[in-house]
């Protein structure tokens, strides 16, 4: 199983984003609300409290999560262009019909069908959602425990892999091994069109990149962005925008010990389950919030 349980991403009108899911992606609703004083204080920004939420669950059944949170629009935020959380891959079983449901939905096809350089085993499309959300939706050539990757139940299915963008590629691998106790492959050199399109790269320039998995399940991509990208704007006291915050499942929490940047405490909820959650935050201050398994 897994221990990825949850994407968080932050937008301007939660009824809004709640259709588009439902209808492009087959998301369902299975718990909304309001963010209490708690859970504001756990994503340590307090001005969310109040703010409300959904939590949606893919066609599959699966008990991995995307949830949507109203925040405040920040107007300089670009995507692909800063550090932290980059964007949500979901895996999907025909990605060429899920082509053509984008093109005639409301999300920016921003990156079309096409093989991974290096990584043949997959072939991903990506898009951009109304709140600058950047989503990948994957078809996975070759799923099972040899490669990590799981195999899709629904068209669209679950978030599988959240992508984090790095200043220092090494430093978070250092980090995902040594605090998250994951396995982390060596970097890998690849043409990446979604960097190389944000950045005005030139023709041919790579990107390194890494992945860390637990057990048979690769659940993190860490990608080494280049010189121009920033710390993420946001607004103090709220969530940063696009893509938030991922949750996991952790199953030793005496090793997390000496790292919580907010304490765990027993959270309620469909998500949570009345188990011990805390916050984590990765070298480049992104957002891991953590499930005690």
């Amino acid at each position: 199983m897994t221990l990825l349980k949850c994407a968080t991403h932050v937008v301007a009108d939660l009824d809004d984003a709640v259709a588009r899911y439902g209808a492009w992606m087959d998301y369902a609703v299975v718990e909304s609300g309001v963010v209490d004083d708690g859970l504001a204080a756990l994503w340590m920004a307090p001005d969310g409290a109040g703010r409300r939420y959904a939590l949606m669950q893919p066609a599959s059944g699966a008990q991995t999560f995307l949830r949507v949170v109203e925040g405040d629009v920040v107007e300089d935020y670009v995507p692909i262009r800063s550090y932290g959380w980059a964007a949500i891959e979901l895996c999907v079983t025909d990605v060429e019909a899920v082509n053509a449901r984008m093109m005639a939905s409301p999300f920016e096809i921003i990156g079309p069908p096409r093989p991974l350089d290096g990584f043949a085993i997959v072939k991903p499309m990506q898009v951009k959602g109304a709140d600058k959300e950047v989503v990948y939706l994957t078809q996975i050539l070759a799923p099972g425990a040899e490669h990590g990757l799981p195999a899709p139940q629904s068209l669209v299915d679950r978030p599988f892999i959240m992508v984090l963008a790095c200043p220092d590629l090494r430093a978070a691998m250092d980090w995902a091994r040594d605090v998250l106790g994951l396995e982390v492959i060596d970097p890998v050199a690849i043409r990446y069109s979604m960097i190389a399109k944000s950045f005005d790269l030139p023709e041919g320039q790579k990107t390194e990149i890494s992945t860390g998995r637990w057990g048979d399940h690769v659940f993190l991509e860490f990608d080494q962005y280049p010189q121009g990208a920033c710390p993420r704007p946001r607004i103090e006291g709220q969530l940063p925008p696009g893509v938030a915050i991922t949750t996991m499942e952790h199953p030793d929490f005496a090793r997390l010990a000496p790292h919580w940047a907010v304490p765990p405490a027993m959270r309620e909820g469909a998500l949570y389950q009345g188990r011990r959650t805390g916050m984590l935050l990765t070298p480049e201050g992104a957002l891991l919030e953590v499930i005690e398994a």
